[in-house]
């Protein structure tokens, strides 16, 4: 699965449509004082990302209030809030990443990230994760329960192929690709 979507052209692209109609979605919504929003995409060096998607991954859709001036950056799938590996990298490489054996030595050589990143990864999802909002709100929905091994056990719960599991996934973690107070009612 890992290398297969690493290479998967179509599913970079999908990840890309999808953060075009967060960001629609983003911008109808308007700013909370009323203002229209414009444009003002945050440039982005994403690391992991093939070559020939480079361009489409060096923005996060984000827009600036006519009124306020105040920033609204839309959800997404392509990017794990501020991380600058792409979200598809970090849970690829957190699934498959099981602590110091030769194993997450070969990971972080054919992935390119550094053994301390994948190891900081994994304690995110094994400590602060399970502690978040959304998971919090939306853990008790999956049956079986999922209590450890994220984000292993939280991918086998979504249905489909390699790339329709990992695509579900990616768009049930939106809500914390943003800032809290980004979200509507989070003020």
């Amino acid at each position: 699965m890992c290398h297969a979507l690493l290479q998967d052209p179509h599913f970079f692209s999908w990840l890309l449509r999808v953060d075009a109609e967060l960001a629609g979605e983003t911008r109808a919504g308007g700013c909370a004082c009323g203002g229209v929003l414009h444009r003002a995409d945050y440039p982005r060096k994403p690391r992991g990302c093939p070559p020939e998607r480079y361009a489409d991954f060096a923005r996060r859709f984000s827009f600036c209030c006519s009124d306020c001036r105040r920033r609204t950056t839309s959800m997404s799938v392509r990017f794990l809030g501020r991380r600058v590996y792409l979200a598809l990298l970090v849970v690829l490489g957190s699934a498959r990443h099981a602590g110091q054996n030769p194993g997450a030595a070969r990971l972080s050589a054919t992935l390119a990230i550094p053994l301390r990143t994948l190891e900081r990864w994994r304690q995110w999802w094994k400590d602060q994760f399970p502690l978040s909002t959304l998971w919090q709100a939306s853990g008790a929905r999956f049956m079986p329960p999922v209590t450890e091994r994220f984000p292993t056990r939280l991918l086998e719960c979504f249905v489909g192929d390699a790339a329709e599991a990992m695509g579900h996934l990616l768009v049930f973690l939106t809500p914390i690709t943003v800032r809290p107070s980004a979200l509507r009612g989070g003020r």
